[in-house]
């Protein structure tokens, strides 16, 4: 499963927020750490509130709550009361992705060739440069504009993870895409490291949106996105993804590998 996370109180219940005084949302994150600054926030400034993070599956809410459009009916009540609440209709929900996947997908569709020539060769752009090219993918990308409800998921053309054969079927090649984009740089690293054939093959990242993904999924195209593995962000350690994670971290919870159910 892929994990998103949400503030909730102790019960598990959601809090809707207002961010602009008129429009109630409910914020799903990506990432653990960006729901638990939300969650620093909100207990900074209502102490009194019991509040947690929880975690919620990605494919499990994908159509029913995040797609489902504002229609659906859901009870709200003030936090720690007993009472009822009030049904009505108009939540949104708006999923969070992490602000440096989103920064990653924006440089990617902006960056000049020049400069991405320089990061191939091991160089380094200048002060001057990496802050244009921060600046032009603040205001030129075509795509991944908002900062939510666009989740970026990139891939590498070249690599491809092995599917167990079932009994009665044939082993069949699955394309893994990632939600960050560290990890995937990582594991390509890790790849290029222990594969002497592979020295000097360049990567060939490409970059969709999460709803296009789901969209051609249910269609069909020349490459089939079904056989499409889901990678979830992953802490980093100096050796690249790793599979532990600190007591802090509230993906712990999760268990340890956990893989696309889209």
């Amino acid at each position: 499963h892929i994990p998103v996370f949400a503030v909730t109180d102790s019960k598990g219940q959601g809090v809707v927020l207002k961010p602009d005084n008129e429009t109630s949302v409910f914020y799903f994150f990506m990432s653990p750490m960006m729901a638990n600054a939300t969650l620093q926030t909100l207990q900074g400034a209502n102490e009194e509130m019991d509040l947690k993070i929880a975690a919620f599956s990605l494919g499990k809410i994908w159509f029913s709550i995040l797609n489902a459009g504002k229609d659906k009916e859901v009870t709200l009540k003030a936090p720690g009361s007993e009472g009822e609440g009030e049904a009505t209709t108009g939540v949104e929900y708006r999923l969070v992705p992490d602000t440096r996947d989103l920064m990653g997908a924006r440089m990617l569709l902006t960056m000049d060739p020049s400069d991405s020539e320089k990061l191939k060769d091991g160089g380094s752009l200048t002060p001057e440069d990496a802050q244009a090219a921060i600046k032009k993918a603040m205001t030129e990308s075509p795509k991944f504009k908002d900062t939510y409800n666009e989740i970026p998921v990139f891939m590498i053309a070249q690599m491809r993870m092995q599917k167990q054969a079932t009994k009665g079927e044939e082993a069949a090649q699955l394309l893994p895409m990632y939600f960050s984009l560290q990890n995937m740089v990582g594991t390509w690293q890790q790849f290029m490291s222990q594969d002497p054939n592979a020295s000097g093959v360049e990567p060939a990242i490409n970059l969709m949106d999460l709803h296009e993904l789901v969209a051609k999924m249910q269609e069909e195209s020349e490459i089939d996105f079904r056989n499409v593995l889901l990678i979830p962000p992953v802490p980093m350690g100096q050796g690249g993804p790793e599979s532990t994670v600190t007591e802090e971290d509230p993906m712990s919870s999760m268990g340890g590998d956990t893989l696309g159910d889209l």
